[in-house]
């Protein structure tokens, strides 16, 4: 199976928002349910420059995304950067969320010079940690009561891969 990281476009909305529209993926993010397509589309459009977002294509069909977000108009912060990423249900635990955050270190590592790449997880989205683990990723502390989800309150770790 070959996957095609590549930047995400305008004309992707559609099959990103098939991203969002599953359970699964919608569960494990802060993404809202019901998000309109035009709405994606023009997020693609007005993007900003130190946003890099990327999807992961089989045969050209998108099964998955990520973003990478820096931070270079905070002198503080500009060696870190932050992600988020979801994978569409059906391609979930096939590879596709290893070789986004593959091509994600590439790019902070080798061409954007951050030292210090972040996320937050849900405490009990088992898989994810798994693949942040497996990238180098550490637990640095819990959130509680993080977001709200399906009608409750729940914890986060925050994470953190350090070059």
């Amino acid at each position: 199976m070959n996957i095609n990281i590549r930047r995400a476009m305008p004309d992707d909305a559609e099959a990103i928002q098939r991203i969002f529209d599953g359970p699964r993926a919608v569960y494990g993010t802060l993404q809202l349910p019901y998000t309109a397509i035009e709405s994606r589309r023009q997020r693609l459009i007005d993007i900003s420059s130190n946003v890099y977002p990327l999807v992961a294509a089989i045969d050209g069909e998108v099964v998955g995304q990520l973003t990478l977000r820096t931070f270079p108009d905070s002198p503080r912060r500009r060696h870190a950067g932050s992600i988020g990423m979801a994978v569409r249900d059906d391609w979930q635990g096939k590879g596709i969320g290893s070789a986004l955050m593959k091509a994600c270190i590439d790019l902070a590592e080798n061409w954007l010079n951050l030292t210090r790449l972040e996320l937050t997880v849900f405490t009990d989205n088992e898989a994810g940690i798994r693949l942040y683990r497996k990238s180098g990723f550490e637990i640095e502390g819990t959130q509680k009561q993080f977001a709200y989800r399906q009608g409750e309150y729940v914890d986060a770790y925050l994470m953190a891969c350090l070059r």
